[in-house]
């Protein structure tokens, strides 16, 4: 079996969450027989072999809103479709709309959809009736999280064909770090630490974070880069914040590092762009404690409150320093907090679980087809 990915971006190009869903997907089918192509639209039209799946590129001809379009990619997209079994679009990504009926593919198909438009709430309304059409041509709609159907109005009105596949993880692709990169982290961010990962992003609520912090001697080590990260480099300034750490991106042994080290991950997200939250779901695989905001997405799928951690309400500094305090004072409680987290990783979230779910939905579509 022959399964095409299509989305606007992907590894090495960029390196967010639907970048590794999209690599644990094809790595985990590859070890069931499925062969995965990935199609995708940038700058560099090079070709990437994975050694267990292909990325191809089409050349980019410009964005608007965040969103990439290629004349290119229509003809490279019915080119590599008339060889796959199952057409796999991630959504959203108006262009891959745009696409499948242009191109007039017939294959099976579905869509992963991974987040509501959130932000641009004008051009949304010029691109309903497409993304409306699109949703409803599809054989199957997949979503992250039973959380994320039951609070999308846009799902809830594909109900009939939405299926919950949960992003996973595989634990095999993070190699214990080196002594060194522990030694190092364990010098600079000290014995006891909160941990953020993540793009710095305007819904990642670092700003709430940091808000959280003033007045305490919380440490925090902020991984990631992004567009607010002056704004947010100014904030930690302004509010006199000396135990905050911004590494900036870190290579993934570093990441490991700091993952084994940190006392919980704190993931403030107060926005439904935040869908699923993987550096949140990472933090569970090494058994951490977890402290997310009530945002009615994934993130209250992987950290149940009272259970694997606490969930707070979205934008409320207060909140956020009071569950801060709990689990910064009480090593037994962040200790029972993060064996549960693990526990429900290994139950819900491994990429095999996740590839094999995968599978047999394409095995579903190919059979009815």
């Amino acid at each position: 079996m022959r399964v095409l990915h299509f989305y606007k971006t992907y590894k090495p190009d960029s390196m967010g969450g639907v970048e590794e869903l999209i690599g644990q997907i094809c790595s985990g089918a590859a070890k069931q027989g499925v062969t995965s192509e990935v199609l995708t639209v940038s700058k560099d039209t090079s070709t990437v072999d994975f050694g267990d799946h292909i990325h191809y590129r089409a050349k980019l001809d410009f964005e608007i809103a965040s969103s990439a379009f290629s004349i290119h990619a229509l003809k490279r997209f019915t080119e590599l479709a008339r060889h796959a079994d199952v057409i796999h679009y991630h959504f959203p990504w108006p262009f891959a709309d745009m696409a499948h009926f242009l191109t007039r593919v017939r294959k099976p198909c579905l869509v992963t959809y991974h987040s509501d438009i959130v932000r641009q709430k004008f051009l949304l309304q010029f691109y309903k009736p497409l993304r409306d059409r699109f949703l409803a041509s599809v054989d199957k709609i997949v979503a992250t999280s039973p959380n994320y159907v039951e609070t999308s109005e846009v799902l809830q009105r594909f109900r009939s064909k939405v299926e919950v596949i949960p992003i996973g993880l595989d634990p095999a692709s993070y190699a214990a770090p080196s002594d060194e990169k522990l030694r190092y982290w364990r010098e600079r961010a000290g014995e006891k630490f909160f941990l953020f990962v993540g793009n710095l992003r305007y819904y990642k609520g670092l700003h709430i974070l940091l808000d959280a912090l003033a007045g305490t001697d919380f440490r925090v080590v902020i991984v990631g880069a992004g567009p607010v990260e002056g704004e947010l480099r100014q904030q930690a300034a302004r509010l006199k914040l000396g135990n905050v750490d911004f590494v900036g991106p870190v290579g993934d042994d570093d990441k490991i590092a700091l993952l084994t080290l940190c006392h919980a991950l704190t993931f403030p997200s107060h926005l439904r762009s935040e869908a699923f939250g993987i550096s949140l779901l990472e933090g569970a695989m090494f058994g951490k404690a977890l402290i997310s905001a009530e945002i009615g997405t994934g993130t209250s799928y992987v950290n149940v409150d009272g259970q694997t951690g606490v969930v707070v309400p979205p934008s409320d500094p207060q909140a956020l320093r009071e569950a801060m305090g709990r689990i910064w004072g009480d090593d037994a409680l962040a200790g029972r907090l993060g064996h549960n987290a693990k526990l429900r990783f290994q139950n819900l979230f491994t990429a095999q679980q996740m590839a094999s779910a995968y599978v047999q939905l394409y095995r579903q579509l190919t059979v009815k087809e």
